[in-house]
């Protein structure tokens, strides 16, 4: 069983009074009655999934636990090569919210802006055809359903929220990580950890997390959503909760956007 790291190198505890490795959704409370009927379904799917992973229900994972994670940094400078190239283009790519709108509910600046290269129902074809070397990378994650490399500002704060649905897991992959690296980190529950360049992360993002850049440059991460392992029958379940998934109409709504900012940038270019 998976546990999360507390070392030197790893996530690093911070003592709280307040136990934040919760599940609680934290974007939003004016729901309705059939909304939190529908969030009590959640909480029951989610509890059952998290009981059939092999790899027990912990926030932060060990990068052990899944062996391409080593073949994803051993080529993580290709990678940083094509950032390099399409970061020139940085103020011209949308903001995260102007993809996929629930982002509105945690930011309204233009300081965290996305370069998707892969997503439930996108069409990145032309994001993805300029970056060979990451989408080869890519092909190695199974089951790969977003990807994007996720750009924040200077002085960038994500405020505390939590993912959409727990059969997916999240790989950060450091890029560009200015210094001092220990003010660019992310906390997961009660637990912080500061990316490093070329060094993987993987968590689950349904636990409450929060993101802060406080230097004054650039954190870059390759961005990267894909199931969560898990034994049957639970499995072939959230394989089909994933492919239904693209029918949402936020997603499609999110991939009708993605399309039109892919074709407005490489149109200037």
């Amino acid at each position: 069983m998976s546990t999360a790291i507390s070392s030197a190198s790893n996530p690093i505890s911070a003592s709280s009074p307040v136990d934040l490795r919760h599940r609680h959704h934290t974007l939003r409370q004016d729901r309705t009655f059939i909304q939190n009927l529908g969030l009590v379904l959640q909480r029951w799917l989610e509890a059952r999934v998290a009981a059939a992973s092999p790899l027990g229900d912990p926030h932060i994972y060990r990068k052990s636990d899944f062996p391409w994670a080593v073949e994803i940094e051993k080529d993580w400078q290709k990678v940083r090569k094509e950032l390099d190239a399409v970061m020139v283009f940085r103020d011209r790519m949308p903001s995260f919210q102007d993809i996929l709108k629930e982002v509105g509910k945690i930011q309204s600046d233009n300081n965290w802006k996305t370069y998707f290269l892969c997503g439930i129902g996108m069409d990145c074809s032309e994001n993805a055809k300029r970056c060979p070397e990451t989408m080869r990378l890519l092909a190695k994650i199974p089951g790969v359903t977003t990807a994007f490399f996720s750009i924040l500002s200077p002085g960038k704060h994500i405020p505390a929220h939590r993912g959409a649905w727990n059969g997916i897991l999240r790989l950060h992959l450091g890029l560009m990580v200015p210094e001092p690296r220990e003010k660019v980190r992310i906390r997961v529950g009660n637990d912080f950890y500061s990316w490093r360049e070329g060094e993987a992360f993987i968590f689950d993002d349904t636990f409450n997390h929060e993101v802060w850049n406080d230097t004054e440059g650039y954190r870059v991460v390759l961005f990267v959503d894909f199931p969560r392992p898990m034994n049957h029958p639970w499995r072939f379940f959230n394989e089909r909760v994933l492919k239904w998934g693209a029918l949402a109409p936020f997603l499609r709504e999110a991939g009708e956007k993605q399309k039109k900012w892919q074709e407005l940038l490489w149109k200037k270019s």
